[in-house]
Parts: structure tokens; sequence; C-alpha cells
């Protein structure tokens, strides 16, 4: 899966928990904060996940 995929998949996902604290009455600045360490998260995740392996040392 590449980066690009995958940080649109996890974006869309931040922006719905986001929608999610606004509808339950969540305070902007607590929103921001989540969204900012899980675009962090998606981001180290991402990296690591669509990483190309290492060749193997011969």
């Amino acid at each position: 899966m590449s980066f690009a995929l995958y940080m649109f998949g996890f974006i869309i996902f931040i922006a719905g928990v986001a929608w999610a604290c606004v509808v339950a009455g969540v305070p902007q600045l607590y929103i921001i904060i989540g969204v900012v360490i899980l675009l962090g998260i998606g981001i180290l995740t991402a990296v690591s996940r669509t990483r190309a392996k290492d060749p193997p040392s011969a």
C-alpha cells in the first residue's frame, strides 16, 4: 500500500473522529490537540508500514 493512500485513509478517519467530537460538544482546543496527535501517529504508522524493506546483505 502506498504512503499517500494510507495517509488519505487516516485523514478521513481523523476527520470522522473530529466531527464526532464536535457533535458531542468537546471544546475546540481539545479537538485540535487530538487531531495533531492522531496525525503524528498516522505519519509514523504510514512510514513504518510503507517503508521499502532493506535488501538482504550478501
